[in-house]
């Protein structure tokens, strides 16, 4: 991950001239008494639900990228992403920085994933097991890739912030934290969600499609029409 590197959050200005041994008083204020940094990530499952009211016809447009393909089953959801920003803040009227103890609280989830299944297809029928079973390994997918996120983003913050204050010009640190969430760790933690689509683009392999085509002695390509017709 390439974080914005804001040189006025990661040194104070004493570092910045090479005195790395003895604090300053400013420092030791800063890094003794003020609150300690603190990253909070976490992460909700909510579940799934199926939808059967719409037809295959509908799923096939529904779904980009696939023209040409029927469509007897669908899985949808989105990601949502959310950061607040606060922390302990201390002032220096001899040098004119202040520090500011960064507390991050980050929120990763997916709204409730749906299941679509088409709505010709007997809930009791072959071809329903056939295609439920299909889709619940994406939503398997994503239930599984989200501790996944929570663990790489939670480590990624402990390397950047740890335990130690960040130092800016005075009026300038909230700001500046505030600029490295939206730019750098926004971006950064959607992409993290975003490697799911890598999992489910596995699971609707050219063997899998093949495999579903023949299940069910045929009934698939009985439902769909002509066997030219790719199942998606």
């Amino acid at each position: 991950m390439k974080v914005l590197l804001l040189a006025l959050l990661l040194l104070s200005s004493m570092a910045a001239a090479g005195v790395a041994e003895a604090r300053t008083p400013f420092q030791v204020r800063c890094e003794d008494t003020i609150s300690k940094t603190v990253s909070v990530l976490s992460s909700q499952q909510n579940g799934y639900r199926i939808d059967t009211s719409r037809s295959w016809h509908t799923l096939s447009q529904m779904k980009q990228g696939q023209r040409g393909s029927a469509v007897l089953g669908l899985t949808r959801t989105e990601s949502r992403v959310t950061i607040a920003v606060g922390g302990a803040m201390l002032t220096d009227k001899v040098s004119g920085y202040e520090c500011v103890a960064p507390r991050i609280q980050v929120d990763v989830h997916y709204l409730p994933i749906i299941v679509y299944i088409g709505s010709e297809i007997p809930a009791d029928s072959c071809t329903y097991r056939e295609v439920l079973a299909h889709e619940l390994r994406h939503v398997k997918a994503y239930q599984d890739h989200l501790p996944k996120v929570e663990t790489r983003v939670r480590a990624a913050l402990a390397r950047r912030f740890g335990n130690k204050p960040l130092y800016a010009p005075g009026g300038q640190a909230r700001a500046l934290l505030q600029r490295e969430i939206d730019t750098a760790w926004m971006p950064y933690i959607k992409a993290e969600m975003a490697q799911v689509e890598i999992v489910q683009q596995r699971i609707d392999s050219p063997a899998e499609y093949a495999r579903l085509g023949k299940v069910c002695q045929g009934a698939v390509q009985s439902l769909i029409g002509p066997p030219h017709k790719k199942r998606a």
